[in-house]
């Protein structure tokens, strides 16, 4: 409209001007400055494309005698802006030979990875397929809008859930030196994962892998530990895995990884092991005890604070006591290694993955009918990639190169021997 004021003007990196009249501003102000925004970005982008013609073309209503494709027609097309595909119109150009020559801005804003990226970024933070359209920024009214249907934002989120699962089952581990692996299952509805996370020699922490099974028994913690080992995860000079007590998993971990592997017993699944064969009124000192007990520097001092306990408990609460004494040595693991106190806090319990397995349970909270373990896995590997953009170094992990050489000494001592020996 000529008497329509103009505005305001925007300048894009290729210079080109976006003119917006006043009158089209209060009209989308009403529907919110989101759709405002959407609305500036989408003649952005018509401009873009129309200055990408004239390029290729030349101005129009200009003759050329040395052009090399010209103008013909235009068609309907869509982009992706705000989160779902939004109707454009596309000028066509095709070659003096009569070849159709595509528009690189429209190819790039028609890449299908933008709407898969958006769907799984909406879900996996909280977002249904039902409700998908609602978390989407407002395009105003009078645009024509597709691609948010709950099947169609389905699809997306299958295609990059199980691009993520690939992603994740197919990491090379030879290409970093893992310290210490934490393995630990998680349940969703009928189904359990095992998962296992990495803490390399620089103290990065990294989800390895995921195997799915009814159960967290040992065919499926030996195929978890198989698939790390194929893929290059080295245990040769030793590795401290840290496991929850499960006598399914400690079994794999033994039968695959042999003498290598030390294992640290899970500190707080041990201690609630123990209080949940306890009255409530007896809780309290004996976990103060098991506390006190494990802050010993010395690892036979922690485990005779740790018999005098069982041997407390034995007459009234045997099966307290019994708890206790399973797998007591393993829970000072740490202790017998000489690790330092700020580097133990991270390595005595599976709380570093308990963690990223909150993670997973979040982002699947409105998942209401698992129908298949595959599905499961996707949307595990989904949570745990997540999880582990926000992952930090280890506390401590100064003092790793210490743990290092315990491992080694462990998994080699006879060398060691020869070389005190030798010294002595």
């Amino acid at each position: 409209m000529k008497d329509q004021k103009q505005f305001t003007r925007f300048d894009t990196s290729k210079n080109l001007s976006v003119q917006l009249a006043l009158l089209d501003v209060m009209e989308a102000t009403k529907e919110g400055l989101m759709a405002l925004a959407v609305q500036a970005g989408l003649r952005v982008i018509q401009a873009m494309m129309q200055e990408e013609v004239d390029a290729l073309v030349g101005p129009k209503g200009k003759h050329n005698p040395e052009r090399k494709a010209v103008r013909h027609g235009k068609e309907k097309g869509s982009v992706t802006l705000g989160g779902r595909k939004v109707a454009v119109e596309k000028v066509r150009v095709r070659s003096v030979d009569g070849r159709e020559i595509p528009l690189e801005t429209y190819q790039v804003l028609q890449d299908p990875e933008l709407l898969t990226q958006a769907a799984l970024e909406r879900m996996i933070h909280g977002l249904s397929t039902r409700n998908y359209a609602y978390g989407l920024e407002p395009v105003g009214e009078e645009l024509e809008s597709s691609g948010t249907s709950k099947s169609t934002v389905s699809r997306r989120f299958i295609a990059a859930t199980r691009k993520l699962l690939a992603e994740l089952m197919h990491r090379r581990l030879d290409d970093r030196h893992y310290v210490a692996l934490i393995i630990d299952g998680i349940v969703m509805a009928e189904h359990t994962v095992v998962a296992a996370m990495g803490i390399d020699a620089d103290g990065k922490k990294q989800m390895l892998g995921v195997w799915h099974g009814a159960t967290e028994n040992a065919a499926v913690c030996k195929a978890l530990l198989s698939d790390l080992v194929e893929r290059g995860l080295k245990t040769n000079d030793g590795i401290l895995v840290i496991i929850d007590g499960s006598k399914a998993l400690r079994a794999a971990v033994r039968d695959v990884l042999g003498d290598t592997a030390i294992v640290q017993r899970c500190q707080v699944h041990k201690e609630r092991n123990v209080l949940e064969h306890l009255p409530e009124k007896h809780r309290d000192w004996v976990k103060r005890q098991l506390r006190e007990a494990w802050r010993h520097g010395n690892e036979q001092d922690a485990l005779a604070a740790l018999k005098r306990l069982a041997a407390q408990l034995e007459k009234a609460y045997p099966g307290a006591a019994a708890s206790l004494r399973e797998g007591m040595e393993e829970t000072v693991t740490v202790i017998r290694l000489g690790i330092p106190e700020l580097l133990q806090r991270t390595l005595r319990s599976t709380n570093a993955i308990e963690s990223a397995n909150e993670k997973v349970r979040m982002a699947s909270r409105n998942v209401k009918r698992w129908q298949n373990g595959e599905q499961v896995l996707r949307w595990a590997a989904a949570g745990f990639l997540e999880a582990e953009k926000k992952f930090r170094s280890v506390k401590g992990f100064r003092q790793i190169p210490m743990l290092m050489k315990a491992l080694h000494q462990c998994a080699h001592p006879e060398q060691h021997q020869e070389e005190s020996s030798m010294t002595a």
